[in-house]
């Protein structure tokens, strides 16, 4: 087949089209079409596929030259990615799922072997190993095929080639590890002499793509050989059989990888037939293991040529014996590489062009932190750069100097003439220089050279191949010395090796080996050097090179000298290389004879430290360390310290500085830690570092470096002491220290550790946040320096250090943000990843700018192609953009983003490496799983369970709570609970599926019940997404599911129903076919539920599961087409396959129910399926009539109203498509259900009868119609009221179609049966049909019934028929309510009063259900009338008819309460019931107390409140009308005897109470005043108790609000009046009737001020503790109350007022004060306030005064009048006051035991004030002669005495004020003293006050007449006026007599002079 296959893809001239041969190419693919029809497993259908996988595979190697036959050469390549051909081809191979023949196979495995070449798997071929694992078999054992055996190493290979990438890591099952294994599996038996493996199937195992290739191929060739051994009978002749086996696997023990490591010596161990573990030593290796190692030691892998010196050094080591050859083998090697020795022009020129030391600039600028130990070989170039350089013609000799190598402070050399100037670190830019004629070396050189010469120049040419050999002998030299290797070097041997180092290896011409040279002549000397002998060698020996320079040759041996170098250069550079060995021979030097030599060696070592080497440097400092604690060296350590610090820092050269830190560095090291804090090594470098020069910063920094290099995690603690003056050098002025700087930082950042790293960090950090821009780049330079860290501490530090760094390219100075984008840029170069380094520019401009670069970043992620690991530099740099990206408005970067975080994962070797980024990346996927768009939260639902599968859920505890959290949230969207119920599913998914069906159970779906909608929501929605993203491994919870599904289809929420038809059709149609069984009976079962929610949604998933059974879709409009009859035919024939006849029918039975549902949603979605799945109904209809039939019967049956309904409604449908056809068969079924079946049944077949009736024709119904008439009379009479109701129905219909046929048929026959005695059954039934006749006719019927059934008397069948009859006529019943209505209360009212036999009881108690039920039955538009007419007979003169009317009211209240209808009449109810208030009957007064109870209990209170203005006018009427027929007005006290009942009060206080707690202004005002008005007309009697206690606390609650003063003086009167007749019942009410009335006292209102001071002294009489309220009192009066007056009112009516009710107090309540001083503080009160400015407020404060005194006793009376009023200053104030004083002490108690000499003084002060020029004063005064004389002991003289000016005062002249005042002082007289005018002596007084009386001024005419109505004692009788009449003249007596017939004789009480 090769030959076809060349064919077909050769690229051969000869093919061309132009030849005419392209028919050939054409034939050839035909050809192999053929041929891969015969692979007989694989159907021939895809033959041409196979042919063109096979062309895809091979291409031509021939490069156009025509060879025929097997000469073809093809080569198997990768396939391209996607390649359709390739993936069809491993589909069917692997399909097979067993082994093809083996030429099939060989016929196909070029495609097997292209899919796994390569480093991408292409689309579709990822089973290409497991094809190729499954054909193992057939390479050996009994089902070996020998078209496969010769496959063997091609498959080896191919396997192989897999292991060579990253992309084998995919393949599990097998792994490439169990493929290539499977590859060597053979037979031999037991007495086999060889492997039963040939050498070339060996190779691949063996060779560089084996076990010397990439570690993974490695690995995997290890564990084959451990199998080939394993599967040997004699598993140690292997090695014999094939060495290179032996030596591969030995070598690989010693690899530095550990998993290749265990895997090798496990191996080794089987290969040597040997057991133990991984712990336990390896067997030796044969003797002859040198040879094959040998060429492995240059190997160009570097951990195979160390795997190998160490493979030797152990192999040397277990076999001691083969040490010296072994050795010798080693040094002969290299000599065989090094090239001859020339002459010093040539030896120059080789040091130039690649042996020479480098120059200061290349040793120095390239440090240790940028070179790492042990550098590379660095390979001589093949064709050096052309030089300039002379003729050529021999010149003179001259001493040559090795630039920067000088060693005269350590050898006798002659030092140069000139200096070799030194260069600093950065290269400084050539200079151009004129241009000068060169000529090129090697070509002036060929015209002059024989043939010997040019021979011998090619055999002294160095190579790359000749510097790696002497590396790699070095390499194996430096592992003798390792200890594990255990080799022990004789004397003999160590002298061989020491002399060949020291003669050939430091002098060598390449650097890189002499740095080795010197590194392992150092480790042998340590090593080996420590015997007697060893010492006696070296020492000496040491010390002859470094005099000389020359090695002693006489030691070599049998070794080569002849190509010894000889030269100055070869000798200057031993000893530059002698001074470490010797360094590390003297530290086997002891004792006290050995101190000198051992510090003159840590000398010279001091002094090598300035070599401008680094190397040499380096390997001294490593020396030095050591010699530390050797001799006398402890002793000196400070001043070694000090002249290395002085070097370090104040050394003129570079060199020289850089020298010294290296010696402190070694010094410290050798020293031990604690030498830095003794010797203060730290500070002196950290002030160097802050404030020295350049050069000290600089050096400084060097031993930094260097110390935390050497230190390494020891030097940790001192790195944050010398953090800030690391950063300040960074900004430093001069280049080398910034230099200086980044190198310390990058070497401090290698050595962190991650607790450093975390110390480092913060303080880093912190310095980034700092204002000055030079701290800030400095902090970044740092940052980027963190990129020398430990991967494993990279990995660690890169989360935070990238987003700070990000972060400063907003910054505003522009080189803080080229600082950033250097240390991005340095970041980047750690970047391991080829592919992520070759887009990282891209990145990094995502990074700088995030607007333009984000999207370009993503898209570039996406479309690369990863074939390596992403490392953690490589995350450092995505996730800044992917945290951008996800964060960005545009849908599609954040789709992007989304894509990338989740597939990440899987790229990454560790994905710990993740973890420390998702705290920034789970935020914004979290974010982006609640976007609007659904592409979006989609890509970030996967992202999450990517994310979840491969770091483990342990890693996101936080994140499944949060996300059930944002299922149930509450506010938020039906998009968010989407999207976290997505990401639910994904996480769940990858978390595994036990765990889903756990949440599912225990967590999610005992959510569907939550009473919150969002909650249920979300369960839902996780319905939506599970069961597609799970497949059938969502079979187990389809069970559990189901009732959530269901239960959300009828949720009351419209989301919910939403979401779950949605989840329900995602289950339909992911699991309906597979489990049919259990979805099919839930939505069977839905077409039936009570909510039509769930009947649309059951509906609309069962179509879709019958279209998908049936192949078709639910069809949209009319389907009435061709093609949807004949789709409709096929689906029901399929559907009938998939679900059998019985399932089928039923099925569509329940469907034809539901096209006549209820709702029409319902009707229309079915009808929609029904045409879907059913092609022609009537066919369909008659097949299915038996089991519809069936169902519609049990509909019928069910007894539920919905379903009976939609039974009756198909039966009608039925009949009308099949008419005559199915009436025979359903009539006598429903006939017969009729009377047998229950109550369901009958109303169920009732619904039947009705939609048979209805569908059927007139002509039908006649054929039928006396069965149906019969059916109807029966089902009109049932007892079931639901069969009645629907018989009425069934009855109108009936006479719809037949008229008044149907009334003449039914009606009279009833009418007979329910006049007709004792059959009550009968009768029962016969009223039953009745009423469902009236319920449908009443208009027609009622004029009839009501005569006959209100005929008197109302007999008790008839009041229950009539009360029967109103339940269903109540829309009617009120035309012919005056005949009702009157008959019923006139027959009530004939029980009154009569002694009632039992019969005539049950009468009553029928004809009072009957009114009942009338007044509950009637409609709204019959209420007024009903209430019209109780009003009517409210007022009869009957007291039994005004009883039965209040009670019918009473039931009118509670039979309407629901329907609240007659809120419209209430004022008509409450005007007849008030006026039943005043009834004289007390049956009466206690029917309307029910009735007035029944309408406020049942009306609500807010209601009856609108109405409080109309009862109070109503009750005023009421009151006033019932005075005035009592004959006077306002004449004695009126109590309404409805509320002189118990609890009268009781059915009107709601009413009140509401007004006045939560009415407005107004309302509380009449509410208040209207329940005081209430009060006023109840008895006490009735008021005591609970009800006063009910009235007062609203009243008591509602004073303190901010209510306007009408309304507190309407409370605070009620208050008053319920004080007067509550009593004692109220004292618990004392302390708020007290707190409401001080209160009050402060209102802005007078009349507020004035009631509750009346209030006040109510309350007197029940108060017990008076001394507070007198203190708060008094308090207040002086202005000293914590309520600001002028807050309240103004100062002075606060003041007066508070004061007036002091002395109220004090009159009423006085007596009660226990603690002593309240009464003399209320009289200091008085006393301080008699001389106010203000008369209202003196005239008070006399009040307080006089009630005082008069509680005080005489002697403080006195007393106080002696002080403040005979005596004290002299104003007019003060006298009125004074004057007001007199009145009120003499007018108390105390007033008559003054004594006469009081007395008389103050007689004396009154007449003088009465003269007094102040008006208030004369009047003060006119009042208080008034009291004088009442209380004076001679009331005679006391009368002569005051007589005359009081006369005076009485002059017609005298102002109104002062006759009024003279009034009520005489007016106080006459109640101290009645009879104090009687007499003579009181004529002219009685004379004068009768001439004022009838003056012209109104208001003194009343003051007088009070005065004459007190002195004539008119209440007494006329006693008084005959008295007057007997002493007067004729004039006065007949004036006296007109007064006292018009005016005293009617007054009844004092009108003006109230004060006393």
């Amino acid at each position: 087949s090769n030959s076809v296959v060349a064919s077909v893809v050769l690229e051969c001239a000869a093919l061309s089209s132009e030849t005419g041969f392209e028919a050939l190419r054409e034939q050839s693919f035909d050809t192999l079409c053929a041929l891969a029809a015969c692979v007989y497993e694989i159907d021939e259908d895809h033959a041409s596929t196979m042919a063109r996988a096979l062309a895809i595979c091979y291409k031509d190697n021939n490069n156009g030259e025509e060879k025929g036959g097997d000469n073809i050469t093809l080569t198997v390549n990768a396939l391209p990615s996607p390649c359709a051909p390739a993936a069809c081809v491993v589909f069917e191979m692997d399909d097979v799922n067993e082994c093809l023949s083996g030429s099939s196979f060989a016929f196909l495995f070029p495609v097997i072997k292209a899919a796994l070449t390569g480093p991408r798997t292409a689309a579709g071929c990822e089973a290409a190993l497991r094809i190729l694992h499954r054909h193992t078999g057939m390479l050996a054992g009994d089902d070996a095929d020998k078209h496969v055996m010769p496959l063997r190493k091609e498959m080896a290979l191919t396997v192989l080639e897999l292991l060579s990438h990253d992309r084998s890591q995919t393949f599990t099952d097998p792994t490439p590890f169990d493929a290539l294994v499977a590859c060597y599996s053979t037979d031999v038996s037991d007495d086999a002499k060889g492997l039963g493996l040939s050498a070339a199937e060996l190779a691949p195992l063996l060779g560089e793509v084996g076990a010397l290739g990439g570690k993974n191929c490695r690995r995997a060739s290890v564990l084959a050989l451990s199998s080939i051994a394993t599967s040997h009978p004699s598993r140690p002749r292997i090695m014999k059989i094939n060495p290179l086996i032996e030596n591969r696997i030995w070598v690989n023990c010693f690899e530095s990888n550990q998993p290749i490591q265990n895997e090798s010596r496990a191996a080794w161990r089987q290969v040597c037939g040997v057991g133990g573990d991984d712990k336990s030593a390896l067997p030796a290796p044969s003797k002859m293991y040198a040879a094959p190692l040998m060429p492995l030691l240059s190997h160009k892998d570097g951990s195979i040529a160390n795997a190998a010196a160490l493979a030797f050094a152990h192999a040397a080591g277990m076999h001691q014996d083969t040490a010296e050859k072994s050795v010798v083998q080693l040094c002969s090697t290299f000599i065989d590489a090094c090239p001859t020795p020339s002459s010093d022009a040539d030896s120059s020129s080789a040091a130039r062009g690649g042996g020479g030391l480098p120059s200061m600039g290349k040793a120095i600028g390239k440090t240790a932190s940028s070179l790492p130990f042990p550098e590379p070989p660095v390979a001589a170039p093949k064709k050096p750069k052309s030089t300039r350089i002379d003729t050529g013609l021999p010149k003179k000799p001259k001493k040559k100097v090795v630039g920067g190598t000088s060693l005269s402070k350590l050898t006798a050399t002659t030092k140069p003439k000139k200096k070799v100037a030194t260069t600093r670190t950065m290269p400084k830019p050539k200079i151009p220089q004129a241009k000068e004629r060169t000529l090129d070396k090697e070509l002036l050189e060929s015209q002059f050279a024989t043939s010997s010469t040019k021979k011998q120049a090619e055999v002294e040419k160095d190579s790359d191949d000749k510097i790696a050999t002497r590396l790699g002998v070095l390499r194996a030299v430096t592992a003798l010395s390792d200890s594990s290797a255990n080799v022990t070097l004789d004397i003999s041997v160590l002298k061989i090796l020491v002399s060949f180092l020291m003669t050939y290896g430091l002098a060598d011409f390449n650097e890189s080996v002499r740095n080795n040279a010197r590194n392992a002549s150092r480790d042998i000397a340590a090593s080996n050097g420590a015997s007697d002998e060893a010492i006696a060698f070296l020492l000496p020996h040491f010390e002859s090179i470094l005099s000389t320079g020359q090695a002693d040759l006489s030691c070599l041996g049998a070794l080569d000298k002849d190509k010894a170098p000889q030269d100055v250069t070869s000798s200057d550079r031993r000893k530059e290389g002698v001074v470490v060995a010797l360094g590390s021979a003297a530290l086997h030097l002891g004792g006290e004879e050995n101190e000198a030599k051992i510090d003159e060696t840590i000398d010279m070592l001091l002094g090598a430290l300035n070599t401008p080497s680094e190397d040499v440097q380096s390997s001294v400092a490593l020396c030095l360390s050591k010699l530390m604690k050797k001799g006398r060296t402890q002793d000196r350590i400070e001043l070694i310290l000090t002249k290395l610090m002085d070097n370090c820092l104040e050394g003129e050269k570079l060199a020289t500085r850089r020298g010294a830190a290296y010696g402190i560095s070694a010094v410290v090291k050798g020293s031990g830690i604690a030498t830095l804090k003794k010797y203060e090594v730290v500070k002196q470098l950290d002030d160097a570092c802050s404030s020295g020069t350049s050069a000290a910063k600089e050096g400084s920094l060097f031993a930094i470096e260097l110390l935390s290099e050497r230190l390494s995690l020891l030097f940790e603690p001192y790195v944050i002491v010398l953090l800030p003056s690391l950063l300040r050098s960074f900004s430093d002025s001069s280049d080398h220290v910034r230099t200086a700087a980044q190198h310390a930082a990058g070497k401090i950042m290698s050595k962190l550790s991650a607790h450093g790293v975390k110390l480092v960090m913060p303080a880093v950090l912190k310095a980034f946040d700092d204002p000055n821009w030079r701290t800030k780049q400095a902090s970044i330079t740092m940052l980027g320096s963190m990129s020398h860290c430990a991967p494993k501490q990279l990995a660690s530090c890169l989360p935070k250090v990238v987003p700070k760094l990000t972060e400063a390219f907003s910054d505003t100075h522009p080189k803080v943000k080229t600082s950033a984008e250097e240390a991005l840029d340095e970041i980047s170069k750690v970047i391991r990843n080829p592919e992520i380094a070759s887009i990282s520019p891209i990145l990094l401009k995502a990074l700088i700018d995030p607007a333009t670069g984000t999207l370009n970043g993503l898209e570039t992620l996406i479309e690369t192609e990863f074939l390596h690991a992403i490392d953690a530099p490589s995350l450092a740099l995505i996730v800044p953009v992917l945290h951008r990206g996800l964060r960005d408005r545009s849908a599609t970067t954040k789709r992007y983003g989304a894509l990338i975080a989740g597939n990440i994962c899987t790229m990454i070797n560790d994905p710990r490496d993740f973890v420390p980024y998702l705290s920034t990346l789970l935020p914004d996927l979290k974010s982006v799983l609640l976007d609007p768009i659904p592409d979006v939260r989609s890509t970030s639902a996967k992202a999450l369970g990517s994310l979840t599968r491969g770091l483990g859920e342990d890693t996101f505890p936080e994140l499944r709570p949060w996300l059930i959290e944002t299922l149930q949230a509450e506010e938020g969207s039906s998009v968010e609970r989407s999207g976290a119920a997505q990401g639910l599913t994904e996480v769940l998914i990858a978390s595994g599926g036990s765990l889903v069906e756990e949440v599912m159970l225990e967590e999610i779906l005992p959510l569907k019940s939550h009473p919150k909608a969002s909650t249920r929501e979300g369960v839902l929605w996780v319905l939506t997404f599970l069961p597609s993203s799970l497949g059938q491994g969502f079979a187990p919870l389809i069970d559990p599911s189901l009732p959530a599904l269901l239960g959300g289809l009828a949720d009351e929420n419209e989301n919910c129903r939403d979401v779950a038809l949605r989840a329900g059709r995602v289950l339909v149609r992911s699991q309906g076919k597979p489990h049919i069984d259990k979805i099919l009976p839930p939505l069977e079962l839905g077409l039936s539920d009570d909510d039509y929610r769930i009947r649309v949604a059951s509906l609309t998933l069962l179509g879709d599961l019958l279209g998908m059974l049936g192949g078709t879709k639910v069809v949209k409009g009319d389907a009435d087409t061709q093609d949807d009859i004949r789709a409709a035919e096929r689906a029901q024939a399929q559907i009938a396959l998939a679900l059998g006849t019985e399932t089928r029918m039923r099925l569509l039975s329940r469907l034809y129910l539901t096209r006549s549902d209820t709702t029409s949603v319902v009707r229309q979605i079915s009808v929609q399926v029904w045409k879907t799945v059913v092609s022609v109904t009537p066919r369909t209809l008659r097949e299915i009539l038996p089991v519809l039939i069936g169902q519609i019967v049990d509909a019928l049956a069910s007894g539920h109203p919905e379903q009976t309904e939609v039974a009756g409604r198909c039966l009608g449908d039925i009949v009308a498509k099949l008419s005559d056809a199915v009436l025979p068969e359903i009539i006598p079924v429903l006939q017969d259900a009729l009377y047998t079946g229950d109550e369901h049944t009958r109303r169920g077949v009732v619904v039947g009868l009705t939609e048979i009736i209805s569908s059927s024709s007139k002509e039908q119904i006649a054929k039928y119609l006396n069965i149906l008439v019969k059916a109807v009379q029966d089902a009109l009479c049932d007892e079931d009221d639901g069969v009645r109701a629907m018989a009425a129905s069934c009855f109108q219909s009936l006479y719809t179609a037949v008229g008044s046929r149907a009334l003449d048929e039914v009606v009279p026959a009833l009418l007979s049966s329910m006049e007709r005695e004792g059959d009550e059954d009968e009768r029962t039934r016969a009223v039953n049909g009745l009423t469902g006749i009236l319920s449908i006719r009443s208009k027609e019927l009622l004029p009839y019934l009501v005569p006959r059934l209100m005929a008197k008397p109302i007999t008790e069948n008839h009041a229950s028929a009539l009360g029967q009859i109103a339940s269903v006529t109540g829309d009617t019943l009120h035309m012919h309510f005056s005949t009702i209505i009157p008959g019923l209360l006139t027959e009530l009212a004939s029980f009154f009063g009569e002694d009632l036999d039992d019969e005539e009881k049950e009468r009553e108690a029928a004809i009072r259900e009957c009114s009942r039920a009338v007044c509950g039955s009637i409609e709204e538009i019959g209420v007024n009338r009903l209430i019209s007419e109780v009003a009517s007979k409210c007022g009869s003169d009957k007291e039994s008819l005004r009883k039965e009317s209040c009670e019918m009211y009473q039931v009118i209240v509670e039979e309407r309460k629901d329907e609240a209808d007659f809120y419209d009449d209430i004022e008509i109810i409450l005007r007849e019931l008030l006026y039943r208030l005043n009834d004289e009957s007390a049956k009466v007064l206690k029917a309307n107390h029910q009735a007035l109870g029944a309408l406020t209990k049942h009306v609500p209170a807010e209601e009856l409140v609108k109405h409080i203005d109309y009862v109070r006018n109503l009750i005023a009427s009421m009151v006033s009308d019932a005075r005035r027929r009592k004959g006077g007005v306002g004449d004695g006290e009126f109590l309404m005897p409805g509320f002189n009942i118990p609890k009268g009060l009781e059915p009107l206080l709601p009413i009140y109470q509401r007004g006045i707690l939560y009415g407005n202004a107004s309302t509380r005002e009449a509410s208040a005043a209207g329940l005081g008005e209430l009060i006023s007309l109840t008895s006490t009697k009735f008021l005591a108790g609970p009800l006063v206690i009910k009235m007062t606390g609203p009243l008591l609650r509602i004073v303190g609000d901010r209510n306007t003063s009408e309304v507190k003086i309407a409370i605070i009167q009620t208050l008053g009046l319920i004080l007067t007749k509550g009593g004692p019942s109220l004292r618990a009410f004392v302390p708020q009737f007290q707190t409401t009335f001080v209160k009050a006292l402060s209102d802005p209102s007078r009349r507020v001020r004035v009631d509750a001071i009346k209030a006040l002294a109510l309350l007197m009489p029940i108060s017990t503790r008076l001394d507070p309220l007198i203190k708060e009192l008094v308090s207040s009066s002086l202005g000293k109350s914590s309520q600001s007056s002028a807050e309240t009112a103004g100062a002075v009516a606060v003041q007066t007022a508070t004061l007036e009710a002091l002395a109220i107090v004090l009159k009423h309540g006085g007596s009660k004060a226990k603690l002593p001083e309240s009464i003399p503080s209320a009289l200091s009160a008085g006393k301080e306030l008699m001389v106010h400015d203000d008369e209202g407020v003196r005239e008070s404060a006399a009040k307080v005064v006089g009630a005082a005194c008069g509680l005080l006793g005489v002697d403080v009376a006195s007393e106080f009048v002696d002080e403040n009023i005979l005596s004290g200053k002299d104003s007019s104030e003060c006298r009125h006051g004074r004057a007001h004083c007199i009145y009120r002490i003499l007018a108390s108690s105390v007033g008559a035991e003054l004594g006469s000499d009081i007395h008389n003084k103050l007689l004396e002060l009154a007449k003088t004030y009465m003269a007094d020029e102040n008006r208030l004063a004369r009047e003060g005064a006119c009042v208080a002669v008034g009291a004088i004389l009442g209380s004076a002991p001679d009331t005679g003289a006391c009368l002569a005495a005051v007589e005359p000016i009081v006369l005076k005062a009485m002059d017609l002249q005298q102002p109104m004020e002062v006759h009024q005042a003279l009034a009520a002082g005489l007016c106080t007289a006459v109640r101290l003293k009645p009879d104090v005018l009687a007499g003579k002596e009181g004529l002219p007084l009685m004379d004068a006050s009768l001439k004022l009386a009838m003056s012209g001024v109104q208001r003194v005419q009343w003051s007088f007449n009070d005065f004459l109505w007190l002195v004539l004692k008119v209440e007494a009788g006329e006693e008084g006026l005959e008295a007057y009449l007997s002493i007067a003249n004729f004039d006065n007596s007949k004036a006296m007599k007109t007064l006292y017939s018009k005016v005293l004789s009617r007054q009844k009480e004092m009108t003006t002079v109230l004060d006393f």
